[in-house]
Protein backbone atom coordinates (compact mmCIF):
# COMPACT_ATOMS: atom_id res chain seq x y z
CA UNK A 1 0.00 0.00 0.00
CA UNK A 2 1.31 3.49 -0.74
CA UNK A 3 2.26 5.70 2.36
CA UNK A 4 -0.44 6.44 4.42
CA UNK A 5 -0.48 9.24 6.65
CA UNK A 6 -1.05 9.04 9.96
CA UNK A 7 -4.35 11.31 10.98
CA UNK A 8 -7.93 11.44 11.22
CA UNK A 9 -10.65 13.27 9.71
CA UNK A 10 -12.43 14.59 12.59
CA UNK A 11 -14.42 17.87 14.40
CA UNK A 12 -13.85 17.47 17.71
CA UNK A 13 -10.15 17.05 18.37
CA UNK A 14 -9.32 15.79 21.71
CA UNK A 15 -6.85 17.79 23.27
CA UNK A 16 -3.89 15.65 24.62
CA UNK A 17 -4.01 15.90 28.24
CA UNK A 18 -0.65 18.20 29.30
CA UNK A 19 1.50 17.34 32.43
CA UNK A 20 1.96 20.17 34.53
CA UNK A 21 5.33 20.33 36.53
CA UNK A 22 6.52 23.22 38.79
CA UNK A 23 8.72 24.58 36.21
CA UNK A 24 6.55 24.91 33.50
CA UNK A 25 3.88 26.59 35.68
CA UNK A 26 6.84 28.51 37.20
CA UNK A 27 7.66 29.54 33.86
CA UNK A 28 4.62 30.67 32.90
CA UNK A 29 4.35 32.74 35.86
CA UNK A 30 7.64 34.12 35.27
CA UNK A 31 6.62 35.96 32.44
CA UNK A 32 5.54 39.12 34.38
CA UNK A 33 8.47 40.54 36.24
CA UNK A 34 6.00 42.49 38.45
CA UNK A 35 3.89 40.11 39.91
CA UNK A 36 5.29 39.21 43.94
CA UNK A 37 6.42 36.27 44.95
CA UNK A 38 3.84 35.58 47.12
CA UNK A 39 1.01 36.09 44.59
CA UNK A 40 2.69 33.28 42.71
CA UNK A 41 3.33 30.68 45.59
CA UNK A 42 -0.52 31.71 45.84
CA UNK A 43 -1.82 30.73 42.69
CA UNK A 44 0.68 27.62 42.27
CA UNK A 45 -1.18 25.86 45.25
CA UNK A 46 -4.71 26.70 43.92
CA UNK A 47 -3.57 26.07 40.42
CA UNK A 48 -1.93 22.20 41.53
CA UNK A 49 -5.30 21.79 43.68
CA UNK A 50 -7.30 22.30 40.76
CA UNK A 51 -4.98 19.74 39.18
CA UNK A 52 -5.59 17.60 41.70
CA UNK A 53 -9.50 17.68 41.34
CA UNK A 54 -9.93 18.27 37.89
CA UNK A 55 -7.70 14.80 37.74
CA UNK A 56 -10.20 13.04 39.93
CA UNK A 57 -12.82 14.46 37.80
CA UNK A 58 -14.41 16.69 40.33
CA UNK A 59 -14.83 19.94 38.05
CA UNK A 60 -16.85 21.96 40.26
CA UNK A 61 -14.02 22.22 42.75
CA UNK A 62 -11.36 22.14 40.22
CA UNK A 63 -12.94 25.24 38.54
CA UNK A 64 -13.34 26.90 41.53
CA UNK A 65 -9.74 26.75 42.60
CA UNK A 66 -8.65 27.22 38.81
CA UNK A 67 -10.63 30.64 39.32
CA UNK A 68 -9.13 31.50 42.14
CA UNK A 69 -5.15 31.16 41.16
CA UNK A 70 -6.73 33.14 37.92
CA UNK A 71 -7.32 36.09 40.48
CA UNK A 72 -4.61 36.06 41.68
CA UNK A 73 -2.38 35.56 38.74
CA UNK A 74 -5.17 36.29 35.59
CA UNK A 75 -2.11 36.76 32.91
CA UNK A 76 -0.66 32.67 33.17
CA UNK A 77 -1.97 31.45 29.83
CA UNK A 78 -1.83 27.80 31.54
CA UNK A 79 -4.46 28.28 34.22
CA UNK A 80 -6.81 30.17 31.30
CA UNK A 81 -6.43 27.37 29.34
CA UNK A 82 -7.08 24.99 32.07
CA UNK A 83 -10.51 26.90 32.92
CA UNK A 84 -11.51 26.27 29.33
CA UNK A 85 -11.06 23.01 29.23
CA UNK A 86 -12.75 22.68 32.61
CA UNK A 87 -15.55 24.48 30.80
CA UNK A 88 -15.54 22.58 28.16
CA UNK A 89 -15.61 19.31 29.96
CA UNK A 90 -19.25 20.66 31.61
CA UNK A 91 -20.07 21.60 27.72
CA UNK A 92 -20.14 25.05 28.78
CA UNK A 93 -18.76 26.47 25.37
CA UNK A 94 -19.63 29.88 25.51
CA UNK A 95 -17.55 30.26 28.93
CA UNK A 96 -14.62 28.34 27.73
CA UNK A 97 -13.84 30.38 24.29
CA UNK A 98 -12.90 33.44 26.28
CA UNK A 99 -10.16 31.51 28.35
CA UNK A 100 -9.09 29.56 25.62
CA UNK A 101 -8.51 32.47 23.42
CA UNK A 102 -6.80 34.35 26.10
CA UNK A 103 -4.67 31.50 26.70
CA UNK A 104 -3.30 31.94 22.91
CA UNK A 105 -3.32 35.54 23.45
CA UNK A 106 -0.74 34.62 26.50
CA UNK A 107 1.05 32.18 24.95
CA UNK A 108 1.00 32.48 21.07
CA UNK A 109 3.67 29.40 20.94
CA UNK A 110 1.59 26.36 22.91
CA UNK A 111 0.02 24.90 19.87
CA UNK A 112 -2.28 22.63 22.92
CA UNK A 113 -4.34 26.41 23.57
CA UNK A 114 -4.81 26.49 19.66
CA UNK A 115 -6.16 23.02 19.83
CA UNK A 116 -8.55 24.07 22.77
CA UNK A 117 -9.98 27.16 20.95
CA UNK A 118 -10.39 25.11 17.61
CA UNK A 119 -12.24 22.42 19.34
CA UNK A 120 -14.64 25.31 21.07
CA UNK A 121 -15.14 27.35 17.98
CA UNK A 122 -16.22 23.62 16.16
CA UNK A 123 -18.52 22.56 18.68
CA UNK A 124 -20.31 26.02 18.65
CA UNK A 125 -20.74 25.43 14.98
CA UNK A 126 -18.29 28.17 13.96
CA UNK A 127 -15.96 26.46 11.11
CA UNK A 128 -14.62 29.50 9.61
CA UNK A 129 -13.14 31.01 12.96
CA UNK A 130 -11.57 27.04 14.01
CA UNK A 131 -10.19 27.52 10.67
CA UNK A 132 -8.72 31.01 11.34
CA UNK A 133 -7.18 29.27 14.59
CA UNK A 134 -5.54 26.68 12.53
CA UNK A 135 -3.77 29.12 10.36
CA UNK A 136 -2.50 30.84 13.17
CA UNK A 137 -0.95 27.82 14.61
CA UNK A 138 0.75 26.63 11.72
CA UNK A 139 2.26 30.46 10.89
CA UNK A 140 3.40 30.73 14.43
CA UNK A 141 4.52 27.37 15.61
CA UNK A 142 6.99 24.94 13.50
CA UNK A 143 6.35 21.45 13.25
CA UNK A 144 2.64 21.95 12.93
CA UNK A 145 2.33 21.60 9.33
CA UNK A 146 0.40 18.31 9.57
CA UNK A 147 -2.47 20.08 11.24
CA UNK A 148 -3.79 20.89 7.72
CA UNK A 149 -5.44 17.98 7.34
CA UNK A 150 -7.42 19.26 10.09
CA UNK A 151 -7.92 22.04 8.55
CA UNK A 152 -8.62 20.20 5.54
CA UNK A 153 -11.29 18.32 7.19
CA UNK A 154 -13.08 21.88 8.38
CA UNK A 155 -12.87 23.29 5.00
CA UNK A 156 -14.90 19.71 4.15
CA UNK A 157 -17.77 20.38 6.67
CA UNK A 158 -18.13 24.26 6.24
CA UNK A 159 -18.75 22.64 2.21
CA UNK A 160 -16.13 25.31 1.76
CA UNK A 161 -14.57 22.81 -1.12
CA UNK A 162 -12.02 25.02 -2.84
CA UNK A 163 -10.33 25.95 0.17
CA UNK A 164 -10.22 21.93 1.21
CA UNK A 165 -8.84 21.44 -2.40
CA UNK A 166 -6.45 24.01 -1.88
CA UNK A 167 -5.57 22.51 1.44
CA UNK A 168 -5.19 18.90 0.59
CA UNK A 169 -2.97 20.33 -2.38
CA UNK A 170 -0.74 22.19 -0.35
CA UNK A 171 -0.20 18.90 2.14
CA UNK A 172 0.40 17.12 -1.07
CA UNK A 173 3.67 19.36 -1.80
CA UNK A 174 4.59 19.06 2.20
CA UNK A 175 4.08 15.05 2.42
CA UNK A 176 3.76 13.77 -1.12
CA UNK A 177 0.96 11.83 -2.80
CA UNK A 178 -0.75 9.92 -0.31
CA UNK A 179 -4.01 7.80 -0.47
CA UNK A 180 -5.49 10.02 2.23
CA UNK A 181 -5.35 13.24 0.61
CA UNK A 182 -6.25 11.61 -3.18
CA UNK A 183 -9.16 10.47 -2.06
CA UNK A 184 -10.73 13.35 0.03
CA UNK A 185 -10.03 15.31 -3.12
CA UNK A 186 -11.71 12.84 -5.00
CA UNK A 187 -14.61 12.73 -2.63
CA UNK A 188 -14.80 16.47 -3.29
CA UNK A 189 -14.56 16.11 -6.84
CA UNK A 190 -17.70 13.87 -7.23
CA UNK A 191 -19.58 15.83 -4.63
CA UNK A 192 -19.00 19.22 -7.19
CA UNK A 193 -19.97 17.01 -10.10
CA UNK A 194 -16.03 17.31 -11.66
CA UNK A 195 -16.25 13.80 -12.48
CA UNK A 196 -12.34 14.17 -14.49
CA UNK A 197 -10.48 15.62 -11.72
CA UNK A 198 -11.50 12.49 -9.86
CA UNK A 199 -10.20 10.03 -11.98
CA UNK A 200 -7.70 12.37 -12.49
CA UNK A 201 -6.34 11.47 -8.64
CA UNK A 202 -7.08 7.80 -9.29
CA UNK A 203 -4.64 7.44 -12.43
CA UNK A 204 -2.44 9.22 -10.04
CA UNK A 205 -2.71 6.62 -7.15
CA UNK A 206 -2.41 3.90 -9.77
CA UNK A 207 0.73 5.82 -11.59
CA UNK A 208 2.53 6.37 -7.75
CA UNK A 209 1.88 3.22 -6.34
CA UNK A 210 1.84 0.38 -9.36
CA UNK A 211 1.78 -2.62 -7.46
CA UNK A 212 -1.49 -1.28 -5.32
CA UNK A 213 -4.13 -3.01 -6.71
CA UNK A 214 -7.13 -1.28 -4.44
CA UNK A 215 -6.00 1.88 -6.18
CA UNK A 216 -7.35 -0.25 -9.36
CA UNK A 217 -10.23 -1.58 -8.16
CA UNK A 218 -11.34 1.72 -6.43
CA UNK A 219 -10.74 4.19 -9.86
CA UNK A 220 -12.48 1.23 -11.50
CA UNK A 221 -15.67 1.93 -8.92
CA UNK A 222 -16.02 4.99 -9.66
CA UNK A 223 -15.62 5.02 -13.58
CA UNK A 224 -18.54 2.23 -13.43
CA UNK A 225 -20.83 4.25 -11.10
CA UNK A 226 -20.45 6.46 -13.68
CA UNK A 227 -21.15 5.01 -16.56
CA UNK A 228 -17.83 4.58 -17.81
CA UNK A 229 -17.03 1.08 -17.33
CA UNK A 230 -15.12 0.66 -20.71
CA UNK A 231 -13.03 2.70 -19.59
CA UNK A 232 -12.39 0.61 -16.48
CA UNK A 233 -11.44 -2.29 -18.13
CA UNK A 234 -7.82 -1.82 -19.36
CA UNK A 235 -6.76 -1.38 -15.81
CA UNK A 236 -8.63 -4.32 -14.41
CA UNK A 237 -7.57 -6.89 -17.22
CA UNK A 238 -4.03 -5.66 -17.31
CA UNK A 239 -4.67 -6.61 -12.98
CA UNK A 240 -5.93 -9.68 -13.53
CA UNK A 241 -3.41 -10.69 -16.60
CA UNK A 242 -0.57 -9.75 -14.76
CA UNK A 243 -1.16 -12.97 -12.49
CA UNK A 244 -2.75 -11.02 -9.30
CA UNK A 245 -5.87 -13.39 -8.59
CA UNK A 246 -7.95 -10.04 -7.44
CA UNK A 247 -11.38 -11.40 -6.89
CA UNK A 248 -12.91 -7.73 -6.77
CA UNK A 249 -11.11 -6.49 -9.66
CA UNK A 250 -12.50 -10.11 -11.29
CA UNK A 251 -16.07 -8.95 -10.21
CA UNK A 252 -15.73 -5.99 -11.72
CA UNK A 253 -15.19 -7.09 -14.80
CA UNK A 254 -18.17 -9.67 -14.84
CA UNK A 255 -20.64 -6.81 -14.23
CA UNK A 256 -18.61 -4.81 -16.95
CA UNK A 257 -18.79 -7.64 -19.72
CA UNK A 258 -22.61 -8.93 -18.34
CA UNK A 259 -23.74 -5.35 -18.85
CA UNK A 260 -22.02 -5.46 -22.43
CA UNK A 261 -23.80 -8.66 -23.12
CA UNK A 262 -20.39 -10.76 -23.34
CA UNK A 263 -21.77 -13.51 -21.26
CA UNK A 264 -18.65 -15.90 -21.90
CA UNK A 265 -16.33 -13.13 -20.52
CA UNK A 266 -18.82 -12.75 -17.40
CA UNK A 267 -19.19 -15.87 -16.21
CA UNK A 268 -15.49 -16.81 -16.86
CA UNK A 269 -14.36 -13.64 -14.28
CA UNK A 270 -17.21 -14.79 -12.09
CA UNK A 271 -16.36 -17.90 -11.77
CA UNK A 272 -13.15 -16.89 -11.02
CA UNK A 273 -13.64 -14.82 -8.02
CA UNK A 274 -16.26 -17.60 -6.42
CA UNK A 275 -13.06 -20.21 -6.68
CA UNK A 276 -11.46 -17.35 -4.86
CA UNK A 277 -11.59 -17.40 -0.93
CA UNK A 278 -9.94 -14.25 -0.54
CA UNK A 279 -13.13 -12.94 -1.45
CA UNK A 280 -15.51 -13.49 1.73
CA UNK A 281 -18.76 -15.55 1.04
CA UNK A 282 -21.22 -12.60 2.07
CA UNK A 283 -19.95 -10.84 -1.10
CA UNK A 284 -21.05 -14.30 -3.12
CA UNK A 285 -24.71 -14.80 -1.39
CA UNK A 286 -26.33 -12.10 -2.80
CA UNK A 287 -25.22 -13.21 -6.52
CA UNK A 288 -26.32 -16.90 -5.97
CA UNK A 289 -29.80 -15.87 -5.20
CA UNK A 290 -30.34 -13.66 -7.62
CA UNK A 291 -29.52 -16.46 -10.13
CA UNK A 292 -31.97 -18.68 -8.27
CA UNK A 293 -34.64 -16.42 -8.56
CA UNK A 294 -34.01 -16.51 -11.78
CA UNK A 295 -34.89 -20.09 -12.59
CA UNK A 296 -35.97 -21.85 -14.27
CA UNK A 297 -33.19 -21.41 -17.10
CA UNK A 298 -30.56 -24.44 -18.36
CA UNK A 299 -28.23 -21.93 -18.75
CA UNK A 300 -28.69 -20.13 -15.01
CA UNK A 301 -29.19 -23.69 -13.43
CA UNK A 302 -25.87 -25.31 -15.11
CA UNK A 303 -23.76 -22.01 -14.01
CA UNK A 304 -25.32 -21.74 -10.61
CA UNK A 305 -24.23 -25.03 -9.83
CA UNK A 306 -20.87 -24.25 -10.67
CA UNK A 307 -21.20 -21.27 -8.77
CA UNK A 308 -22.24 -23.52 -5.78
CA UNK A 309 -19.66 -25.81 -5.75
CA UNK A 310 -17.05 -23.32 -6.14
CA UNK A 311 -18.29 -21.47 -3.03
CA UNK A 312 -18.24 -24.95 -1.25
CA UNK A 313 -14.70 -25.57 -1.88
CA UNK A 314 -13.24 -22.30 -1.88
CA UNK A 315 -15.33 -22.03 1.77
CA UNK A 316 -15.14 -26.04 3.03
CA UNK A 317 -16.17 -24.91 7.29
CA UNK A 318 -18.70 -22.39 6.32
CA UNK A 319 -22.64 -23.30 6.99
CA UNK A 320 -23.73 -20.57 4.52
CA UNK A 321 -21.87 -22.33 1.79
CA UNK A 322 -24.06 -25.57 1.92
CA UNK A 323 -27.23 -23.94 2.73
CA UNK A 324 -26.98 -21.67 -0.37
CA UNK A 325 -26.40 -24.93 -2.31
CA UNK A 326 -29.00 -26.34 -0.61
CA UNK A 327 -31.16 -23.63 -1.39
CA UNK A 328 -30.45 -23.68 -5.05
CA UNK A 329 -31.48 -27.65 -5.74
CA UNK A 330 -34.89 -26.89 -3.63
CA UNK A 331 -35.59 -24.25 -6.31
CA UNK A 332 -34.53 -26.73 -8.68
CA UNK A 333 -36.92 -29.52 -7.13
CA UNK A 334 -34.14 -31.75 -6.05
CA UNK A 335 -35.30 -32.33 -2.98
CA UNK A 336 -33.34 -35.14 -1.66
CA UNK A 337 -29.96 -33.68 -2.78
CA UNK A 338 -31.06 -30.32 -1.45
CA UNK A 339 -31.35 -31.85 1.82
CA UNK A 340 -28.15 -33.92 1.32
CA UNK A 341 -26.67 -29.72 1.80
CA UNK A 342 -28.40 -28.61 4.33
CA UNK A 343 -27.61 -31.26 6.79
CA UNK A 344 -24.25 -30.33 5.34
CA UNK A 345 -24.68 -27.07 6.55
CA UNK A 346 -25.99 -28.57 10.18
CA UNK A 347 -22.67 -29.72 10.57
CA UNK A 348 -20.74 -26.80 10.56
CA UNK A 349 -23.38 -24.96 12.23
CA UNK A 350 -26.44 -26.04 13.98
CA UNK A 351 -27.79 -23.04 15.32
CA UNK A 352 -29.49 -21.88 11.56
CA UNK A 353 -33.32 -22.01 12.14
CA UNK A 354 -33.84 -21.41 8.49
CA UNK A 355 -32.11 -25.09 7.63
CA UNK A 356 -33.98 -27.17 9.78
CA UNK A 357 -37.72 -25.46 8.87
CA UNK A 358 -35.83 -26.11 5.11
CA UNK A 359 -35.43 -29.81 5.92
CA UNK A 360 -38.21 -30.35 8.05
CA UNK A 361 -40.49 -28.78 4.67
CA UNK A 362 -38.15 -31.46 2.24
CA UNK A 363 -38.73 -34.39 4.24
CA UNK A 364 -42.32 -34.02 5.24
CA UNK A 365 -43.04 -33.20 1.20
CA UNK A 366 -41.21 -36.73 0.73
CA UNK A 367 -43.60 -38.31 3.30
CA UNK A 368 -40.21 -39.04 5.69
CA UNK A 369 -42.33 -38.94 8.49
CA UNK A 370 -40.04 -40.68 11.02
CA UNK A 371 -37.35 -38.12 9.69
CA UNK A 372 -39.59 -35.18 10.62
CA UNK A 373 -39.94 -36.97 14.33
CA UNK A 374 -36.29 -37.30 14.70
CA UNK A 375 -35.23 -34.11 13.19
CA UNK A 376 -37.92 -32.32 15.41
CA UNK A 377 -36.43 -33.83 18.37
CA UNK A 378 -33.05 -32.60 17.43
CA UNK A 379 -34.12 -28.95 16.89
CA UNK A 380 -36.40 -28.85 19.68
CA UNK A 381 -33.33 -29.64 21.82
CA UNK A 382 -31.85 -25.92 20.41
CA UNK A 383 -34.83 -23.95 19.71
CA UNK A 384 -37.47 -25.46 21.96
CA UNK A 385 -39.31 -22.38 21.73
CA UNK A 386 -40.51 -22.41 18.06
CA UNK A 387 -43.63 -23.07 17.54
CA UNK A 388 -42.88 -24.12 13.36
CA UNK A 389 -41.16 -27.21 15.04
CA UNK A 390 -44.00 -28.26 17.07
CA UNK A 391 -46.22 -27.65 13.94
CA UNK A 392 -44.18 -30.34 12.34
CA UNK A 393 -44.13 -32.92 14.60
CA UNK A 394 -47.72 -32.36 15.03
CA UNK A 395 -48.02 -32.57 11.15
CA UNK A 396 -46.04 -35.74 11.11
CA UNK A 397 -48.20 -37.69 13.68
CA UNK A 398 -51.37 -36.57 11.68
CA UNK A 399 -50.52 -38.80 9.15
CA UNK A 400 -49.26 -41.75 10.94
CA UNK A 401 -52.41 -41.38 12.50
CA UNK A 402 -50.74 -41.20 15.97
CA UNK A 403 -53.57 -38.22 16.80
CA UNK A 404 -53.12 -38.25 20.46
CA UNK A 405 -49.28 -37.48 19.80
CA UNK A 406 -50.76 -34.85 17.30
CA UNK A 407 -52.17 -32.89 19.63
CA UNK A 408 -50.26 -33.12 22.26
CA UNK A 409 -47.55 -31.22 20.14
CA UNK A 410 -49.88 -29.14 18.38
CA UNK A 411 -51.34 -27.53 21.51
CA UNK A 412 -47.72 -26.50 22.34
CA UNK A 413 -47.22 -24.84 19.35
CA UNK A 414 -50.60 -22.70 19.64
CA UNK A 415 -49.59 -21.82 22.84
CA UNK A 416 -45.89 -20.44 21.49
CA UNK A 417 -48.00 -18.72 18.14
CA UNK A 418 -49.83 -16.49 20.34
CA UNK A 419 -48.39 -13.23 18.67
CA UNK A 420 -48.06 -14.46 15.05
CA UNK A 421 -51.92 -14.63 14.24
CA UNK A 422 -51.52 -16.42 10.48
CA UNK A 423 -49.15 -18.87 12.43
CA UNK A 424 -51.94 -19.49 15.72
CA UNK A 425 -54.50 -20.26 12.76
CA UNK A 426 -52.74 -22.95 11.20
CA UNK A 427 -52.39 -24.60 14.36
CA UNK A 428 -56.00 -24.07 15.42
CA UNK A 429 -56.64 -25.71 11.60
CA UNK A 430 -54.75 -28.53 12.13
CA UNK A 431 -55.85 -28.94 15.87
CA UNK A 432 -59.81 -28.74 14.77
CA UNK A 433 -58.58 -32.11 12.48
CA UNK A 434 -57.03 -33.81 14.93
CA UNK A 435 -59.61 -33.33 17.39
CA UNK A 436 -62.21 -34.60 14.73
CA UNK A 437 -59.84 -37.74 13.88
CA UNK A 438 -60.14 -38.25 17.56
CA UNK A 439 -63.92 -38.05 17.79
CA UNK A 440 -63.77 -35.25 20.02
CA UNK A 441 -65.94 -33.20 17.77
CA UNK A 442 -66.78 -30.21 20.48
CA UNK A 443 -63.04 -29.78 21.23
CA UNK A 444 -62.21 -29.59 16.93
CA UNK A 445 -65.48 -27.29 16.42
CA UNK A 446 -64.12 -25.20 19.48
CA UNK A 447 -60.78 -24.92 17.46
CA UNK A 448 -61.91 -24.62 13.73
CA UNK A 449 -64.03 -21.62 15.50
CA UNK A 450 -61.61 -20.20 16.87
CA UNK A 451 -59.19 -19.99 13.60
CA UNK A 452 -62.89 -18.11 11.90
CA UNK A 453 -62.56 -15.81 14.61
CA UNK A 454 -58.70 -15.27 13.22
CA UNK A 455 -59.51 -15.13 9.50
CA UNK A 456 -63.25 -15.87 8.51
CA UNK A 457 -62.56 -16.68 4.94
CA UNK A 458 -59.84 -19.34 5.74
CA UNK A 459 -59.90 -21.66 3.12
CA UNK A 460 -58.45 -24.76 4.33
CA UNK A 461 -60.72 -24.27 7.89
CA UNK A 462 -64.17 -23.46 5.88
CA UNK A 463 -63.54 -26.90 3.79
CA UNK A 464 -62.44 -29.14 6.44
CA UNK A 465 -65.15 -27.65 9.28
CA UNK A 466 -67.79 -28.11 6.53
CA UNK A 467 -66.98 -31.31 4.83
CA UNK A 468 -66.40 -33.19 9.04
CA UNK A 469 -69.78 -31.34 9.55
CA UNK A 470 -71.25 -33.18 6.49
CA UNK A 471 -70.14 -36.14 7.37
CA UNK A 472 -71.24 -36.37 10.91
CA UNK A 473 -74.90 -34.76 9.61
CA UNK A 474 -74.87 -31.73 11.72
CA UNK A 475 -75.18 -28.20 11.43
CA UNK A 476 -75.91 -28.78 7.93
CA UNK A 477 -77.29 -25.22 7.24
CA UNK A 478 -73.88 -23.93 8.82
CA UNK A 479 -71.73 -26.48 6.58
CA UNK A 480 -73.71 -25.42 3.48
CA UNK A 481 -73.57 -21.67 3.96
CA UNK A 482 -69.41 -22.55 4.59
CA UNK A 483 -69.10 -24.60 1.49
CA UNK A 484 -71.06 -22.19 -0.89
CA UNK A 485 -68.73 -19.49 -0.17
CA UNK A 486 -66.08 -21.69 -1.19
CA UNK A 487 -67.66 -22.49 -4.32
CA UNK A 488 -68.39 -18.89 -5.36
CA UNK A 489 -64.89 -17.99 -4.44
CA UNK A 490 -63.22 -20.89 -6.25
CA UNK A 491 -65.41 -22.24 -9.26
CA UNK A 492 -62.88 -23.99 -10.64
CA UNK A 493 -61.54 -25.58 -7.20
CA UNK A 494 -62.57 -29.39 -7.53
CA UNK A 495 -62.35 -30.63 -3.97
CA UNK A 496 -64.37 -27.71 -2.84
CA UNK A 497 -66.84 -28.53 -5.58
CA UNK A 498 -67.47 -31.63 -4.08
CA UNK A 499 -67.47 -30.65 -0.39
CA UNK A 500 -70.66 -28.71 -1.61
CA UNK A 501 -71.60 -31.60 -3.48
CA UNK A 502 -71.30 -34.08 -0.31
CA UNK A 503 -73.20 -31.35 2.07
CA UNK A 504 -76.28 -30.93 -0.63
CA UNK A 505 -76.07 -34.77 -0.77
CA UNK A 506 -76.53 -35.25 3.26
CA UNK A 507 -79.60 -32.41 2.91
CA UNK A 508 -80.71 -34.65 0.25
CA UNK A 509 -80.47 -32.51 -2.62
CA UNK A 510 -79.41 -34.85 -4.76
CA UNK A 511 -80.13 -33.40 -8.01
CA UNK A 512 -78.16 -30.27 -7.03
CA UNK A 513 -75.44 -32.60 -5.43
CA UNK A 514 -75.18 -34.06 -9.03
CA UNK A 515 -74.49 -31.05 -10.81
CA UNK A 516 -71.76 -30.08 -8.63
CA UNK A 517 -69.89 -33.47 -8.21
CA UNK A 518 -70.08 -33.05 -12.60
CA UNK A 519 -68.24 -29.61 -12.22
CA UNK A 520 -65.52 -31.44 -9.67
CA UNK A 521 -64.89 -34.24 -12.02
CA UNK A 522 -64.01 -31.77 -15.34
CA UNK A 523 -60.93 -30.27 -13.09
CA UNK A 524 -60.23 -33.47 -10.90
CA UNK A 525 -61.31 -37.31 -12.02
CA UNK A 526 -59.86 -38.59 -8.79
CA UNK A 527 -60.81 -41.56 -6.54
CA UNK A 528 -62.95 -39.73 -4.14
CA UNK A 529 -65.12 -37.98 -6.75
CA UNK A 530 -66.21 -41.10 -8.78
CA UNK A 531 -67.21 -42.42 -5.54
CA UNK A 532 -69.09 -39.34 -4.28
CA UNK A 533 -70.55 -39.39 -7.84
CA UNK A 534 -71.76 -42.85 -7.58
CA UNK A 535 -73.38 -42.84 -4.33
CA UNK A 536 -75.43 -39.66 -5.89
CA UNK A 537 -76.77 -42.02 -8.37
CA UNK A 538 -77.46 -44.46 -6.44
CA UNK A 539 -79.51 -42.54 -4.39
CA UNK A 540 -81.47 -40.89 -7.74
CA UNK A 541 -82.36 -44.76 -8.38
CA UNK A 542 -79.33 -45.42 -11.36
CA UNK A 543 -77.84 -48.20 -9.67
CA UNK A 544 -76.45 -49.39 -12.95
CA UNK A 545 -74.30 -45.90 -13.61
CA UNK A 546 -73.46 -46.04 -9.57
CA UNK A 547 -71.79 -48.98 -9.95
CA UNK A 548 -69.67 -47.96 -13.08
CA UNK A 549 -68.55 -44.63 -11.41
CA UNK A 550 -67.60 -46.89 -8.08
CA UNK A 551 -65.73 -49.42 -10.34
CA UNK A 552 -63.61 -46.28 -11.83
CA UNK A 553 -63.10 -45.00 -8.43
CA UNK A 554 -61.37 -48.40 -7.26
CA UNK A 555 -58.57 -47.74 -9.66
CA UNK A 556 -57.78 -44.68 -8.07
CA UNK A 557 -57.08 -43.56 -4.61
CA UNK A 558 -58.57 -41.87 -1.92
CA UNK A 559 -61.40 -44.38 -2.40
CA UNK A 560 -63.31 -45.62 1.00
CA UNK A 561 -63.20 -48.63 2.98
CA UNK A 562 -66.46 -49.75 1.33
CA UNK A 563 -66.11 -49.12 -1.95
CA UNK A 564 -65.50 -53.11 -2.80
CA UNK A 565 -68.33 -54.47 -1.13
CA UNK A 566 -70.34 -51.44 -2.82
CA UNK A 567 -69.68 -53.02 -6.61
CA UNK A 568 -69.85 -56.34 -5.11
CA UNK A 569 -73.31 -56.25 -3.54
CA UNK A 570 -74.29 -53.19 -6.15
CA UNK A 571 -75.79 -51.21 -3.00
CA UNK A 572 -75.02 -47.81 -1.53
CA UNK A 573 -73.14 -48.35 2.43
CA UNK A 574 -72.50 -45.20 4.42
Amino acid sequence: MGYKLKFSFILIFSISALSFTPDLLGQGFGKKKARSSNSVSEAEYYFFEGEKYFILEDYVKSLALFQKANEVSPDIATINYKIGEVYLKGKDLHNALPYAKRAVALDPQNKYFYLLAAEIHTRLGEFPEAADVFMQMMERIPNTDFYIFDLAALYVYDEAYDKAIAAYNEAEKFFGVSEEISLQKQKIYLKKNQLENAIAEGEKLIENFPGESAYVVALSEILMSNNKGDQAVPYLEELVDGGEANPQAQLLLFEIYRQAGDENKAEESLQQAFENPELGIEAKLPLMVDYIQRLPDLKIEILSKKLAESIVIAHPFDANAYAIYGDLLFALDQKEAAKNKYQQALEQDNTNFAVWQNILDIELGLNQLDEVVAHTDEALEIFPNQASLYYFRGAANMLKKNYKEAVFHLEQGKKLSTSNPDLQTIFLSQLGDAYNSLKNYDKSEQNYEAALAINPNNEYVLNNYSYFLSLRKEKLDLAKKMSARLVKNNPTSATYLDTYAWVLYMLGDYKEALKYLERALQHDPSGVIFEHYGDILFKLGDTDKAVVQWQKAKGLNDTSDLIDKKIADKKLYE
